[in-house]
């Protein structure tokens, strides 16, 4: 089966659409390492998850903790050490901006307090590239799944989610949904013939995250 690329439009942090979907990326500061440990890995899933769930969680003193399941939607993503990849569906405008401020707050403050550090552990703010094509979120998704050189054995990414039964915060039917089955998808994930020439050309519009 042979795949064209559609290219994304490029107008960075247009988050203002509802409906749509974007693909997030985010590096260290001076491309250190976000994640030092498994724990960190672990944590930053748990935030996802606490603000994804379906059911609101509270802190000790009972005040709830921001939720958006409703309005963001994580299609697949990958936390390698020093950066991360999400491709996600904003369903109601500007849940992103609000989405990652909470996300990103939160991860900074357990990782500074962690490593007795202090400032921002973030290059920059996320960028936010706009998808409006279904083809290219096909391709966009096994760039995001084949991060990792291990990317089969890669425990901090939703490729699992699409092999086995996904986590409740991970959606994978859109995806699957474009293909005939799920072997059909896995085959297109795992074809490495098309690997390098689509991390090259993914990587000339993202950068070298």
């Amino acid at each position: 089966m042979c795949y064209s690329v559609i290219m994304p439009r490029k107008n960075t942090l247009r988050t203002d659409i509802d409906d749509s979907f974007f693909h997030i990326y985010n590096r260290g500061v001076a491309r250190t390492e976000t994640f030092r440990c498994d724990d960190d890995f672990r944590y930053f899933e748990y935030l996802l998850e606490r603000q994804l769930s379906s059911q609101v969680t509270k802190n000790k003193d009972g005040r709830e903790y921001p939720n958006f399941h409703g309005r963001i939607e994580i299609h697949s993503y990958c936390l390698m050490p020093n950066h991360f990849h999400i491709l996600l569906r904003q369903i109601k405008a500007g849940a992103i901006r609000d989405f990652f401020k909470s996300l990103t707050i939160s991860y900074s403050m357990y990782f500074n307090h962690k490593y007795n550090r202090r400032g921002p552990i973030f290059e920059s703010q996320y960028k936010a590239i706009y998808i409006d094509k279904d083809e290219y979120l096909m391709h966009l998704s096994r760039y995001i799944h084949l991060n990792p050189l291990g990317f089969r054995s890669w425990e901090y990414s939703s490729y699992n989610d699409f092999l086995f039964s996904p986590r409740e915060w991970i959606t994978v039917s859109f995806l699957l949904d474009m293909f005939r089955t799920k072997k059909h998808y896995i085959a297109f994930v795992e074809d490495y013939k098309e690997k390098d020439e689509q991390a090259d050309l993914l990587e000339s519009i993202f950068g070298d995250t």
